[in-house]
């Protein structure tokens, strides 16, 4: 990985900060993503500290589209190449919310940001190649059905179900964007980390931290939960392979909803639309 540019959102903790300093450690230059500058400076200075690189840190709010979208501008105006972008931010809400653009706020930061910024960043991705795009789902993927007409869940919104719905919308993008990246270099995945002991969650107030607290002593650790995006951004084991989901380093047929090639291009004109790229 030596000379190889890897930007990694989501970077505040659990397997983003994982990632980081595993692939620090194999020589990439890191370019961290976050939300808080704080816990972004304790990152950067946990990668110092465990192999001795400096890493880059932005700052962006992924399900705020203004800010992918200077988050895009910056990175390719101080990176010449890019050659991973490990797309690993992610958020549950037990109600719904909504962002400032108007959407709902799971979706929108686990689905409508990464797709945002892979698309910004592609043009930088196909100069640097070869280069590999991550994309970090969940088996969670088969625990709702994609309704094309209701999107935001404005309907019913149930938290398992909402979740699910947008780790289904990764592997629908993987699969997209790796038969329109077809020949070019660039490869695309996305996988299960399984159940980690991350912040994710979080988020939901001291009864969600209590729970969380009580249910991670049955969790992977962050750095088990980071190996097979670590893999995927950097094995020579899988140059080349594309369009596939994985769990545990291993390619896994995911959900029949997902392999649905139709829906995964309805899917993508409707977030081209709802991300302004149209």
């Amino acid at each position: 990985m030596d000379g190889r540019v890897v930007v990694i959102t989501g970077a505040t903790g659990g397997i983003g900060k994982a990632a980081a300093i595993a692939l620090a450690q194999q020589g990439a230059s890191v370019v961290l993503v976050a939300r808080d500058m704080g816990r972004g400076e304790e990152v950067r200075a946990a990668v110092r500290e465990a192999t001795g690189k400096e890493a880059e840190l932005l700052l962006a709010d992924l399900g705020v589209q203004a800010e992918v979208r200077r988050l895009a501008s910056e990175l390719l105006e101080r990176f010449p190449k890019i050659h991973v972008l490990l797309n690993n931010a992610g958020v549950v809400n037990l109600k719904r919310e909504v962002t400032i653009d108007g959407l709902e706020a799971t979706f929108a930061v686990n689905h409508l940001g990464p797709f945002l910024l892979t698309n910004l960043l592609l043009e930088r991705l196909q100069e640097s190649a070869p280069a590999r795009i991550v994309n970090v789902s969940s088996d969670a993927h088969t625990f709702g059905a994609l309704d094309l007409d209701d999107l935001q869940s404005e309907r019913r919104y149930g938290v398992a179900r909402v979740y699910g719905i947008s780790k289904l919308c990764n592997i629908l993008f993987t699969r997209e964007l790796s038969r329109r990246l077809a020949g070019s270099g660039v490869t695309v995945n996305s996988l299960h980390p399984g159940a980690v002991a991350t912040g994710l969650g979080g988020n939901n107030g001291p009864w969600a931290k209590r729970v969380l607290k009580l249910l991670r002593p049955f969790f992977l650790t962050p750095e088990k939960g980071a190996d097979t995006a670590v893999y995927l951004a950097s094995s020579p084991e899988v140059e080349g392979v594309t369009g596939e989901y994985f769990v545990k380093r291993k390619v896994r047929r995911p959900s029949n909803a997902a392999l649905d090639d139709a829906t995964a291009k309805k899917l993508w004109d409707a977030s081209l639309k709802l991300t302004g790229l149209a």
